[in-house]
């Protein structure tokens, strides 16, 4: 399994616990988190606990978890990765997300086309799908960028701080 991706401006390296303070401090954004399906961190112990669990799914090959990593500064900006991975069926979940700092300068589109052209190329997956806050317009605008489809709305779909969310449904399959 893969566990560095390269763009021109990125290096996304498979997820490690001495990436936790610096995870921490972009988990712990409520304005980063507003549309994750985690609640704001208040601790780094949190993202350490975060890390191994995504590392426990990647070994099972479940999911793989990147941290995004700025060549020019060398810091952590964010995370991305393949949420779920469904070989049998040879599609994935994917998610991402980026400091606040860094956004609207095309690091994400950046690093999900990296995650889709390996998806496609290496992994011979047909179908990534990515599950989006409804109200989440920033990130809406870049599935559309990549040209993902809007496949409708999964209503009440999970549980965050006690509330139901709705969640959008975008997919992009090998021949789009």
């Amino acid at each position: 399994m893969i566990t560095v991706l390269e763009t021109e401006r990125l290096h996304l390296r498979k997820m490690d616990v001495s990436d936790s303070s610096s995870l921490f401090k972009i988990w712990s954004d409520p304005e980063v988190t507003k549309f994750m399906n985690v609640s704001c961190f208040t601790d780094e112990h949190q993202a350490i606990e975060m890390i191994n669990l995504l590392d426990d799914l990647s070994q099972d090959l479940k999911a793989i978890r990147f941290s995004i990593i700025n060549k020019e500064s060398n810091e952590i900006i964010g995370s991305c990765g393949y949420n779920s991975l469904d070989f049998e069926n040879e599609k994935a979940e994917i998610g991402y997300d980026i400091a606040k700092s860094f956004w609207g300068k095309g690091y994400a589109s950046e690093a999900l086309s990296s995650l889709l052209d390996y998806a496609f190329s290496s992994l011979k997956l047909n179908r990534i799908e990515a599950k989006v806050d409804p109200q989440n317009v920033n990130s809406i605008k870049l599935l559309q960028k990549l040209n993902f489809t809007f496949e409708g709305t999964l209503r009440q779909y999970e549980r965050v701080d006690g509330k139901f969310n709705d969640l959008n449904v975008y997919s992009k399959l090998i021949l789009d």
